[in-house]
């Protein structure tokens, strides 16, 4: 949403009324308690506000569908040459032309319909919830549950921590440090502390300035917090303003190439269509059949099925890439994934296998140590904020558990500082019956650094220099040799009675030692690096790691680098030196999501298609700029709305096999569109040279409407074709200029064989006068038609076809039977109404020659042609209005 969005949203008197009041107050005004609702009150207030949906049913009306397909400019220039038809009493004309329209436009409707509820069931596939505070009746105690964020409720008591995204407008009732990122709402860049306490009148102030009002869509940087949710759905701010303004979507690359295609047509169509109009009109005399030629010309001109063919092609691969456990959040992202040619991306759990085991306990000497393994127990036991992988392999350890067990049941818990991404580090203070302690755990130099004491031989001791030194070479040590390490200390505190401990306390702990973990490297990531790279798809490494684990991890995959480039090189660097650092160099470490962003930005800027895959918070400013972000079904809510593309499972040979997908998917649009132009525009340079020397039209206005609509039959296999493998070995993206090479070499070939077939027809077999019109006419309809499904082979591989490229059965099918449809036609029952008679037997003779030696002519030319707009291994580079013009 744009920053300034919120100028034009106010506070809903509802949140007017819960910042004010007691929280109370406001739980007994919305029949609610701490304890949370009751599953079946929740349930009836479910029926009776509707889901937590912004946009609860997008989905639009089969008849409005249509309607917007047939006011298309398109389908108007038809409908319109049918009106005319009619007028003129040429109503066989006219009904055949409105059938053309009712077809295609009712063709991409269905389909268009059936991609979007196939997108919707893949969505469907990525799970996002909310933990919520239930109870099964009035009687029963609370319990926190993960729920659907569509099942949300006014009423409900949720917990929100770092890495959720606010389900719901919601006021706080107890937090813990919690920072809200609330740039979405208001465009502020700087996170905002939220509280808990009621707030003075609210009259004159925005929705984002409320302090104790958590809006939805917002994020949670850092902290924990409990609140009551008020609005949901449509009835939120967020609801309120998806309402009052039409969200501007960014056009993908993909977008912007078929709007250039789609552009240069037009410029084509309004000077081809005039020209063809006034050649007609001056050499024939006749005003109205020059207009309704000039239009069926212009029609011809326009491949009217491109719209159903990409949304029919992307669908499919979607569908695709879900078989290969990738979900497509917007199908356009589709082409990105096909086109990326750099992936950036942390190690843990891609080249990792995200499974963290606790291998050792030390003290600061190395010796192995209980006490820290206790005190790591009972802070990752106790703590209340999102627990990640660290903490689970501490409670899963068994001989941890044995450990602590005895001291858990002692102890209780009192308070804690939550994580945040800039202390690095955590606390828990706990009590039990005689003592109170604050333990803390975190990374390493930030938890040495709040310490003034150590501890050796069970003894608390002064922190020395040598002390200190000592720590940090051993904790170096460790990270070389692959162990990721946190820091654990602690101190005692006075039992003063309740109170809340803020960061100052972390102060003055005693340094206890380390806890070393390793997550190893999986098995396939070499593999899939291997497999990467022979695809063009540079692989580098961004983390928050230590360089030292971020290096001994590369080395065991074999990513070759020359060194590890740490974040705080970045900070100094212009836009261009940034640039060029991030282009040649393979990993980072110790980046802040700043750092990983700024790096995807200085990537793009050089003209890469940048691929960002990540999961937590941290990464989603880099998923934001990349060119087509990559998330997991595991990842952090945040994350996942912010990436395009999900992963059912966090690995590159998985992303690999999406990327390989998405090139197929494009290299099949590139199919249709190099055939469809090529085609088109010959079929228009053939009319233009026949209008000024045959003394009649060279096809009826109907009969190229006819044909038209017989070629696009015939390309709608097209998304089931099969791609030969060159064509996803190597990134590609949009070439225009490589198009309009395509079109000015394969158009102006087709058009000489239209020539020949006219001097055969016209000089040869005789038929060079008006009476003779209508099988000149039927003759060339035949071999304009079957040419273009025959070069179909041709232009859909650069190999030889059948040989050594084969198309898929479905491709046969359709070509044979449009084929077999177009010889059929003038000898049918419909053949009078499309003006159609049988061509002279003697043409039978002359057709396969000129058919024979048109697709020979076009495999010669086409091998030595570029390979059209899918430039494999070539850098995108915007053109400029210039490079679109003919």
């Amino acid at each position: 949403m744009r920053p300034d969005l919120h100028t034009a949203a106010t506070v809903p008197p509802a949140l007017h009324h819960a910042a004010s009041c007691q929280a109370d107050q406001l739980l007994h005004d919305l029949h609610a308690t701490h304890d949370g609702l009751t599953e079946s009150d929740a349930a009836q207030r479910l029926r009776d506000v509707g889901t937590n949906e912004v946009v609860p049913d997008a989905r639009t009306h089969l008849l409005q569908d249509f309607r917007r397909r047939l006011l298309t400019p398109l389908t108007l220039m038809l409908l319109t040459l049918s009106f005319v038809s009619a007028a003129i009493g040429d109503f066989k004309s006219a009904a055949v032309t409105a059938s053309m329209v009712i077809l295609s436009v009712g063709l991409a409707t269905v389909q268009e319909r059936k991609s979007v509820r196939a997108a919707a069931s893949l969505r469907a596939l990525v799970h996002t919830t909310t933990s919520v505070k239930r109870r099964l009746s009035i009687a029963a105690a609370p319990q926190i549950s993960e729920i659907p964020l569509v099942g949300l409720v006014p009423g409900d008591i949720v917990h929100i921590g770092a890495g959720d995204i606010v389900p719901a407008d919601m006021r706080l009732l107890a937090t813990k440090n919690l920072f809200l990122n609330q740039a979405s709402m208001t465009g502020e860049s700087v996170p905002v502390e939220k509280v808990a306490e009621a707030t003075g009148p609210t009259n004159d102030v925005m929705p984002g300035d409320l302090g104790n009002v958590a809006l939805m869509g917002t994020s949670v940087v850092s902290g924990t917090g409990f609140g009551v949710v008020v609005l949901t759905g449509a009835r939120s701010v967020f609801g309120d303003i998806s309402r009052q303004v039409t969200r501007a979507i960014p056009p993908t690359s993909f977008d912007l190439g078929l709007r250039r295609v789609a552009t240069v047509m037009l410029r084509l169509i309004f000077v081809m269509t005039p020209l063809v109009f006034l050649i007609n009109y001056v050499t024939k005399g006749d005003l109205l059949q020059a207009l309704m030629f000039s239009l069926a010309v212009a029609v011809g001109l326009t491949p009217e099925m491109l719209p159903m063919i990409v949304t029919v092609t992307l669908s499919k691969g979607a569908l695709m890439l879900a078989r290969r456990k990738v979900i497509v959040k917007e199908l356009n992202a589709i082409q990105n994934l096909g086109a990326m040619d750099v992936l950036c991306t942390d190690k843990t759990g891609t080249l990792t296998q995200d499974c963290v085991i606790l291998r050792r306990h030390v003290d600061i000497e190395g010796k192995d140590s209980d006490t820290v393994l206790r005190l790591t127990y009972l802070n990752s036991y106790f703590q209340t904020g999102l627990r990640n992988l660290l903490d689970l392999a501490v409670l899963d350890d068994a001989e941890a558990s044995l450990r602590g067990a005895e001291a858990r049941e002692r102890y209780r818990i009192v308070d804690e500082v939550p994580f945040d991404f800039e202390r690095r580090r955590m606390s828990v203070v706990i009590e039990s019956d005689t003592a109170r302690l604050l333990i803390c755990k975190g990374a390493v130099e930030e938890v040495i650094g709040m310490c003034d004491a150590c501890e050796l031989m069970g003894q608390v001791v002064p922190l020395t220099d040598a002390h200190r030194q000592q720590a940090e070479a051993f904790a170096l040590r460790l990270n070389e040799e692959g162990y990721r390490l946190l820091a654990v200390a602690s101190k005692s505190l006075p039992r003063s009675g309740a109170r809340s401990y803020e960061l100052a306390d972390e102060r003055g702990l005693a340094l206890a030692g380390f806890v070393a973990f390793v997550d190893p490297p999986k098995d396939t990531a070499a593999a899939a690096l291997q497999a990467l790279h022979e695809s063009g798809v540079t692989v580098k490494v961004l983390t928050g790691d230590s360089p030292a684990i971020a290096r001994h991890i590369c080395q065991l995959v074999g990513l070759e680098f020359e060194s590890v480039v740490l974040g705080r090189d970045l900070d100094a660097l212009d836009a261009s030196a940034l640039a060029d650092l991030a282009e040649k160099s393979t990993v980072f470490a110790k980046l802040t999501p700043d750092h990983k962003a700024a790096l995807v930005r200085a990537l793009r800027s050089r003209g890469h298609v940048v691929g960002v895959l990540g999961d937590g918070i941290n990464d989603s400013p880099a998923l934001r700029a990349a060119d087509v972000g990559i998330s997991v079904d595991t990842g952090t809510d945040i994350a996942k709305e912010t990436a395009r593309i999900i992963l059912l499972e966090k690995s590159l040979l998985v992303l690999h096999d999406g990327v390989i997908e998405g090139r197929r998917v494009f290299a099949n649009l590139v199919k249709y569109l190099r055939m469809a132009t090529s085609s088109n525009f010959g079929n228009v340079f053939s009319v233009l040279g026949a209008s000024i020397w045959l003394p009649f039209l060279p096809m009826a206005p109907i009969q190229i409407l006819a044909c038209n609509l017989l070629y696009d039959v015939s390309q709608a296999s097209i998304p089931a074709d099969n791609v030969d493998e060159e064509a996803t070995l190597l990134p590609g993206t949009w070439d225009i200029r490589s198009l309009w090479r395509y079109i000015a070499i394969m158009g102006p070939l087709s058009s000489v064989f239209d020539y020949v077939t006219f001097a055969v027809l016209f000089s040869v077999l005789g038929l060079s006068t008006p009476a003779h019109a209508m099988s000149f006419q039927s003759a060339w309809f035949l071999e304009s038609i079957l040419s273009e499904i025959l070069v179909i082979y041709i232009i859909r591989t650069r190999r030889i076809p059948f040989l050594e490229s084969r198309p898929a059965t479905v491709v046969l099918i359709t070509t044979v039977f449009v084929a077999s449809l177009a010889v059929w036609l003038p000898l049918s029952p419909v053949a009078s109404a499309l003006q159609l008679v049988a061509p002279p037997v003697m043409f039978w003779r002359y057709l396969p020659a000129i058919l024979v030696a048109y697709l020979l002519s076009a495999y010669a030319v086409r091998s030595r042609l570029h390979p059209g707009m899918y430039e494999p291994g070539t850098q995108r580079k915007e053109p400029s209005m210039a490079e679109l013009t003919p």
